[in-house]
């Protein structure tokens, strides 16, 4: 991989890009019908204009991409994809530049050929364990995300990690037109020490982090067990400060109160007190 570095290239790049800003607004109407109601709901999102700062920034990182993508990437086009790296790195094109170049170059090695996606072949032994759902939206309209930590345990650390991808891949596409997150739950009822996989926690992390940034809305944390916390510290120090401040852990006497200020109770599942049904994800 080429040099970030390079004076000529930024140079280049500069002149590449002078006088070339896109801009652009639009309003979109989803609508979301209950499992339980017939009533359905509309929920006007408005998707936000970037500010001119970031058309800006956007425009040089695209230019310093293309530079030394040598995949030709369609992803390099996707302007709110590229803002998305810019927010993780608060901004700095160099530093921006270099993760995305680095997802990119993950994305190639990773991922099946041919742009393809994996299915629930590619890790039998992680939906065997259950643990994956996908019930509705919050009352922004960002999709659910529930796992129960206490169904996990230890597998190959390959299959998990082409778990991780499928689940994220699949919660990202299931986001209404405007949106760019989504909120997840993690349910640790009945964690113990046979569910405490360090080693995957911190893959999942290191993905979600480098290749799927800003897209975690907010995490609930619930029925957390004391003994889960020899875990946690081993684990906090890896999450980046943006992480942490979307990280929430709820207390079990204020769960379902907590959960229903961010989630209707129609769009809540049964198991919090809500009146939605839970769907494995390989059936979303």
């Amino acid at each position: 991989m080429a040099d970030l570095n390079s004076t000529n290239n930024q140079e280049h790049t500069h002149q590449t890009i002078t006088g070339i800003i896109s801009t652009g607004t639009s309003t979109s109407t989803v609508s979301t019908t209950s499992g339980n109601e017939e009533e359905e709901k509309e929920l006007v999102i408005k998707v936000v204009e970037m500010s001119e700062i970031e058309k800006s920034k956007v425009t040089i990182m695209r230019a310093l991409v293309h530079t030394q993508d040598r995949w030709n990437s369609k992803e390099v086009s996707d302007d709110v994809m590229l803002r998305r790296f810019l927010r993780a790195r608060d901004m700095d094109v160099e530093k921006a530049s270099h993760m995305f170049l680095k997802y990119l170059s993950w994305r190639q090695s990773f991922m099946p050929p041919n742009g393809g996606c994996f299915t629930h072949s590619d890790f039998p032994d992680e939906i065997a364990q259950n643990k994956f759902f996908m019930p509705g939206h919050d009352k922004q309209g960002r999709p659910i995300a529930l796992v129960f930590g206490g169904r996990h345990k230890q597998n190959d650390l390959d299959e998990f990690k082409r778990f991780v991808v499928y689940v994220l891949d699949k919660v990202c596409a299931r986001m209404p037109r405007g949106h760019e997150k989504f909120v997840a739950i993690g349910d640790l009822q009945g964690w113990g020490y046979a569910n405490c996989d360090v080693r995957g926690y911190l893959a999942a992390l290191s993905i979600l982090q480098d290749f799927y940034p800003e897209r975690l809305g907010k995490l609930f944390i619930v029925h957390v067990p004391y003994i889960f916390m020899t875990a946690w510290k081993i684990v906090y120090p890896f999450i980046d400060k943006n992480t942490r401040k979307k990280i929430v852990f709820v207390d079990n006497k204020k769960l379902k109160d907590t959960l229903l200020n961010d989630i209707a109770e129609d769009q809540l599942p049964e198991i919090y007190g809500g009146k939605l049904s839970l769907l494995p994800i390989q059936d979303c």
